[in-house]
């Protein structure tokens, strides 16, 4: 899933693009309110965590701004102030979650999870395609009751599938929400990964579930 983080101090925008990274994430960052506006208004998030204090225009601007245009994707609010009326100015302007630093990374990326099981339209904590589940929160996957082993990037690239059920996704697509677009390799890793998943959660069962569309991409569900 792609993550837009917006932080303007170095060391956490470091940390939290390589923490998230680490937690199957693809991350962009950004470090001042003008440009953080200009990446949520042009481009596709599935997430944002939204610094308060930036250079620029400020967290709450950024949000008023993001909320205007009609976009919905879920916003996380991360201040180092301390204050109920903050945390209520915060959802006033359409933020979905509000989070204190300091924090811990464990808790960001549940609450992250949560936003992302939830997303605009709101959602049932475990997804779920035909006999396949996958929950967010714990990372485990199913299918007819078996438990399915996957990777970091494995499960990001189901997780995404299961977002878009029944949708073609591209190729260009999938590099941007799971591995992020300032990734350098070939498309044709995308390949790779979907025949990875293909052997887990379909070769062993009797229907599969990823199709492939040529000349357009993926999709995953009943047929």
């Amino acid at each position: 899933m792609r993550i837009l983080v917006v932080e303007d101090e170095a060391n956490i925008v470091e940390y939290l693009r390589k923490s998230l990274k680490s937690e199957g994430f693809a991350v962009d960052t950004a470090t001042d309110g003008n440009t953080a506006l200009d990446m949520a208004l042009s481009q596709d998030y599935d997430a944002i965590t939204l610094d308060i204090m930036l250079p620029g225009m400020n967290g709450y601007d950024v949000c008023k701004e993001i909320r205007a245009a009609g976009i919905t994707t879920p916003i996380l609010m991360l201040t180092a102030k301390d204050g109920e009326y903050d945390e209520a100015d915060a959802f006033d302007i359409g933020a979905d979650d509000f989070l204190r630093k300091p924090f811990s990374l464990v808790v960001l990326v549940a609450r992250l999870r949560a936003l992302l099981r939830r997303g605009p339209v709101g959602r049932s904590g475990v997804l779920q395609v035909g006999d396949l589940t996958l929950n967010p929160a714990t990372k485990q996957v199913e299918r007819a009751g078996t438990p399915i082993e996957l990777t970091a990037r494995e499960f990001s690239l189901l997780e995404y599938l299961i977002h878009n059920e029944n949708i073609a996704i591209s190729k260009a697509q999938l590099l941007e929400h799971v591995w992020g677009v300032d990734f350098a390799a070939d498309d044709n890793v995308v390949e790779v990964y979907i025949g990875y998943l293909r052997k887990k959660i379909d070769a062993p069962f009797e229907m599969p579930l990823i199709h492939t569309i040529r000349g357009v991409g993926y999709w995953l569900g009943q047929e």
